[in-house]
């Protein structure tokens, strides 16, 4: 159990509903901030060779964030690894800096599978009545931390009183912090954010600016925003991960549409044998699979990331193929238990069918959707 929560009966971490789960359909941005672009046509993404083989689509559109939390898109399709598996099949890449606008072009056919935050991905599934979407694999664990301007704040207790910025209400990182908050017997108002500790929701492109300005006093957020921080002074107070069973929690999660995924079974899982390859050689290659990530966010945004910020960063962020599904069960009763939400019925968000039959192939252990796997027919 983490050491700093006091009990975990139920599970959780973001999510919403039309009806009953409003407060998180415009909040929800795991990692990320802004609005929806296309990716670059990357050659190697879309080098199909004439005799690579045929699947059921032509192409097969994919989204991400250009955040290091979704290495293993920035890596997989700046390297060609995912490409490599889809043969004549095209990735057309698109980006996205918010969870609300990915899980809307996924909802709306624009987009067929994406990189995405667990309360957007639990957002996307209520909101549909479990009609438009699964998570089909993990992708990433942690990299997210607790960091503050040490001036003001020497240890946790010091953060009464204090300004601490999340990157909107009713987030992956905000429900955490509430949680925290909770169980450390202090009192905040989810919705306002006032309280015993001043929750602050500000986008994380400018929650950098908010630190140096004085407007915050520390924040909990992502990387890279968490090392940005670091390297314009602020320190590291705590870093989710250690407050985690085996220290892993979701931060990110491949989810498919429910269409496409019928429709295109073998296209799926060609992606997923992508994914597969690609977490594989990020794990083998850390030194490569960073410098390979940055050069996808140069080629994205036209700016790399600092040593100074990459490097901490890249460390604190463990790309696998689980998704450790009964961490989102905790993060989404984190969510109810702070009263932003109704309990969710998240029954059949998972299908991890064609991952693992992937991951068998490649000898590797299968992974459990913790009871809310999709019945199969």
């Amino acid at each position: 159990m983490p050491a700093t929560r006091t009990t975990l009966t139920t599970l959780r971490r973001g999510a919403a509903a039309v009806a009953a789960l409003p407060l998180l359909i415009g909040a929800l941005a795991s990692c990320g901030y802004g609005s929806q672009s296309e990716g670059p046509a990357d050659k190697k993404a879309n080098a199909a060779a004439a005799g690579d083989k045929k699947l059921s689509a032509s192409e097969v559109r994919i989204g991400y964030f250009p955040n290091l939390t979704h290495a293993t898109a920035l890596v997989g399709i700046q390297e060609g690894l995912i490409a490599k598996e889809l043969g004549a099949t095209a990735i057309k890449p698109q980006t996205f800096n918010a969870g609300p606008s990915e899980i809307e072009a996924l909802n709306g056919g624009s987009l067929d599978i994406g990189f995405i935050g667990p309360s957007p991905a639990i957002n996307g599934y209520v909101k549909s009545k479990s009609s438009n979407l699964r998570i089909i694999s993990g992708s990433a664990s942690g990299g997210v931390k607790l960091v503050v301007n040490p001036d003001k704040i020497k240890t946790l207790d010091d953060l009464k009183g204090k300004k601490i910025a999340t990157p909107q209400k009713g987030n992956t990182q905000d429900v955490a912090f509430l949680n925290w908050i909770a169980e450390k017997g202090w009192k905040v108002d989810p919705e306002s954010g006032k309280g015993d500790v001043s929750v602050v929701r500000t986008d994380n492109k400018v929650t950098p600016d908010a630190f140096k300005q004085g407007s915050i006093d520390g924040a909990w957020v992502p990387e890279p925003t968490a090392s940005k921080l670091v390297s314009d002074g602020a320190s590291v107070l705590l870093d989710e991960t250690d407050l985690w069973p085996d220290k892993k929690f979701v931060i990110t999660n491949v989810i498919v549409s429910q269409k496409f995924l019928k429709e295109h079974p073998d296209v799926v899982e060609a992606v997923l044998a992508g994914t597969v390859k690609t977490n594989e050689w990020i794990n083998a290659n850390p030194d490569k699979a960073k410098a390979s990530a940055n050069a996808a966010l140069k080629t994205l945004s036209g700016k790399e990331l600092e040593p100074a910020v990459i490097d901490p960063a890249w460390k604190s962020i463990l790309v696998t193929d689980d998704p450790l599904a009964t961490t989102l069960k905790t993060e989404s009763d984190w969510a109810v238990k702070a009263k932003l939400i109704e309990q969710p019925d998240l029954a059949g968000i998972y299908d991890l069918t064609l991952l693992n039959k992937v991951l068998k192939a490649a000898g590797k252990p299968e992974v459990a959707d913790a009871g809310l796997g999709a019945k199969q027919s």
